[in-house]
């Protein structure tokens, strides 16, 4: 059988490794929510860039020739914009 001085020690061993292992699941699932948010802000970032060079380079093509696609549009012209289509395709 066992004395009240090692079952007290089991117990202490246990029930402080259980709170060992709390502690330190929540330190690393912080760190890991940390990661996570800096990941996605840096993705955010990296398309937010891609689509001001994808917009800036629109913009710079576009200011070659002065087609205007809506149809509402009272400088609307058909014949030109059909012959943009044909010289693109």
């Amino acid at each position: 059988m066992a004395s009240a001085t090692v079952n007290v020690t089991r117990y202490t061993a246990l029930f402080s490794g259980v709170v060992y292992g709390w502690y330190h699941r929540r330190t690393l699932q912080s760190e890991h929510d940390k990661h996570k948010l800096e990941h996605a802000v840096h993705d955010r970032e990296v398309l937010v860039n891609q689509a001001k060079e994808a917009w800036k380079r629109n913009q710079e093509a576009g200011k070659g020739d002065s087609i205007v696609t809506d149809p509402e549009d009272p400088r609307f012209d058909l014949e030109k914009l059909l012959a943009k289509y044909e010289k693109d395709s």
